[in-house]
């Protein structure tokens, strides 16, 4: 896509040289002829540089201009243009957020070097804005166990694509992580991951988050704003929680998810884009269909390649690389002091069944590490919640709280296993021979539950 420059100019001599120079040089120039009509085409022309006269009399000048236009776009880069250059009208332009000053009469070579110099640091300051954002932020899949595996095999396989995903999954099991995972892994790598949490935006308010809007479009807005949309160009849009969005606005998304364009709320301008939506739910949504909540049309065009992210009751051999994890994370970016687990502390978080997922997991080792006294985490510190009698109970004796029959055999297999260890002090051997199993049936499906680090007696 051409990078837009807009030109301004009281001449239209230079108006028309440089059009014709940028134009050949494959930018896409927009003329104005003083300030108030700069000013008045920003938000339409939606520029990538502005390339400005001081003087351009009668009206307002290019120092007032080049003030107004970093008031309403901070990062809009200007390079200022004058005939009567002179150091303190440099410096004046630097102090108000000028890139760079070149004098008249112009150097057509000379402009568009620094027309590109400037663009090429634009585009380098946007890309340390992404990681500064990116900064204790730790977008990682973690785990070994064979389910994670095989989301890491889709995530490898999709990621280079251009379709779209669907994440399927509950609450708090990291479907914000998948997303970054399938973007870090994109084509579209060096470009913006946007998020948009559908289910935190009001409804009135959508609209304006996802498509930008106009000065004055509505009251509050004192300045154009750039949406979602705009800001994902060319780099990736993640809507979570899209199953909570108003069926007014999955019309509006549907239209413009299948032709790449939009207007703002407000404006009449067509801005084209080009973006790859990855969207997030924890709801059934085929069930929200048939109930009425959920468009079939938009359903189709987001579930194109649908991924299933595994609660961690399903994953309970990761447990021990999670805390791990928290550890050293709280350890570093929270300023606690380093501390250690022991093996029966990790038996009873392994033992949990975590309706709230890797969210709670992490929850509760930040507890375990704030509350407990010294510097190893043992059993008695771990919440009675996870530990005590009433969990154990709901645990061993409560089977049909199981919402299906994987979870409830896999639940039931657990505790089988976790009986007959008991009754045999731990020997993995003498408890294969008794249920029946040979020993490295029973070790891998111990590794699989999560069991692996039982020993003898405990």
């Amino acid at each position: 896509m051409a990078k837009r420059i807009l030109i301004v100019d009281d001449e239209v001599s230079i108006l028309d040289s440089l059009g014709g120079i940028l134009e050949d040089e494959g930018f896409e120039p927009v003329r104005a002829q003083n300030g108030e009509d700069a000013l008045g085409r920003l938000s339409e022309a939606a520029p990538d540089l502005v390339l400005l006269d001081v003087w351009m009399p009668p009206g307002i000048d290019g120092l007032e201009v080049l003030r107004r236009i970093k008031l309403d776009y901070p990062f809009l880069p200007v390079v200022i243009m004058s005939g009567h250059g002179t150091v303190e009208t440099a410096v004046k332009a630097t102090k108000l957020g000028a890139h760079d000053f070149i004098e008249k009469p112009l150097s057509l070579e000379k402009v568009v070097l620094t027309i590109n110099n400037t663009l090429d640091f634009s585009r380098l300051e946007e890309e340390n804005l992404l990681l500064r954002q990116r900064v204790g932020r730790k977008p990682e899949l973690t785990g070994q166990s064979e389910a994670m595996l095989e989301l890491k095999r889709q995530i490898v396989l999709v990621a280079p694509t251009s379709a779209w995903v669907l994440i399927k999954g509950e609450n708090g099991v990291g479907k914000e992580l998948v997303s970054h995972a399938i973007h870090r892994q994109s084509k579209r790598a060096s470009r913006p991951l946007i998020e948009v949490n559908c289910a935190a935006i009001p409804e009135e308010l959508i609209e304006s988050e996802l498509f930008g809007h106009e000065k004055g479009s509505f009251t509050g807005a004192t300045n154009m704003r750039r949406g979602k949309f705009d800001l994902a160009n060319e780099g990736t849009l993640f809507l979570d929680e899209i199953g909570d969005m108003s069926l007014k606005t999955q019309a509006k998304i549907l239209r413009i998810l299948q032709e790449q364009k939009f207007e703002r709320v407000g404006g009449t301008k067509t801005i084209n884009v080009d973006v790859r939506v990855i969207a997030a739910s924890n709801k059934d949504l085929e069930e929200e269909i048939k109930k009425g909540n959920f468009r079939e049309d938009l359903y189709h065009r987001l579930n194109v390649v649908p991924i299933e992210v595994p609660p961690l009751r399903e994953r309970l051999s990761d447990i021990p690389l999670l805390v791990k994890e928290f550890l050293s994370e709280f350890a570093s970016d929270g300023g606690l002091k380093r501390k250690e687990i022991s093996d029966g502390a990790l038996q009873l978080l392994a033992a949990y069944h975590w309706p709230g997922n890797v969210r709670e997991l992490r929850n509760v080792v930040e507890r375990l590490v704030i509350m407990s006294p010294g510097a190893l985490i043992t059993e008695k510190d771990v919440p009675s919640s996870i530990r005590g009698t009433k969990a154990v109970e709901k645990k061993t004796g409560d089977m049909f709280a199981f919402g299906t029959f994987k979870d409830a055999k896999a639940h039931f297999e657990r505790e089988f296993i976790l009986h007959k260890l008991a009754e045999n002090d731990g020997n993995i051997s003498q408890t294969a021979e008794k249920i029946g199993l040979e020993r490295s049936h029973l070790h891998r499906k111990m590794k699989a539950l999560g069991l692996d680090r039982v020993k003898s007696g405990q």
